[in-house]
């Protein structure tokens, strides 16, 4: 069970692993994801006890210093939030949908999480800064008041912080939309859900048999 996450946001790609690395020193954290987004930005996502990912945050923004674009810590993710990063889920056109669109990776994940905790919908997608710019769009749907408390309460935190590019309600969408979206969405890249390991081990490759001796 995911307790507690921290994001962290790094105006640099060689400035984030240093991050990174400092981050999973510091404390008992370990890695949801690091992954690099347009453009040459560089976000680490941790998770553990609340206690340790705060002091794992707390040592990659010393190392980060003004590299640091954004960063967050939730201490109980709704348990949404995670599996609408590594995918699209389906978007019911019978339903209202719901949009948000931030500048920065940790704002569209603060999005998500309070949208998910205020109102009963669904989180569709959660798209982070990989090939839109650096920004994060976020997809929800549901009943029409429930999408309408549900975006308020997303776009709070980002509009405080200035990093709100908008907002959308839609009622119900169009089919053809619905698809359309959906198409889109799902080439979007994301971060890998479950990498294999790059350390496994390659079957071994058998041994050429030795020629048979000829018979005297």
């Amino acid at each position: 069970m995911i307790e507690a996450i921290g994001l962290l946001e790094i105006d640099s790609i060689a400035a984030g692993v240093e991050v990174a690395d400092a981050v999973v020193k510091m404390a008992p954290v370990e890695f949801l994801e690091t992954f690099m987004v347009t453009p040459g930005k560089f976000v680490v996502l941790v998770h553990g006890d609340p206690t340790s990912v705060q002091a794992g945050l707390d040592a990659g923004r010393t190392v980060a210093g003004t590299a640091l674009l954004d960063w967050l810590h939730i201490p109980f993710v709704h348990p949404q939030v995670l599996p609408a990063l590594h995918g699209a889920g389906r978007l019911d056109t019978d339903t209202a949908l719901g949009l948000v669109e931030t500048t920065s990776v940790a704002s569209g994940v603060r999005a998500a999480d309070d949208a998910a905790k205020a109102a009963a919908v669904r989180l569709v997608h959660l798209h982070l800064g990989r090939g839109i710019g650096g920004k994060s769009i976020l997809l929800l749907c549901g009943e029409l008041f429930d999408v309408q408390a549900a975006v308020a309460a997303g776009a709070a935190a980002p509009a405080a912080a200035g990093r709100l590019v908008g907002t959308r309600v839609i009622a119900q969408p169009h089919p053809d939309l619905a698809q359309r979206l959906m198409e889109g969405l799902q080439r979007l890249p994301v971060p890998a859900s479950n990498p294999p390991s790059a350390t496994r081990a390659a079957p071994p490759t058998p041994r050429p048999e030795p020629p048979a001796e000829d018979e005297a």
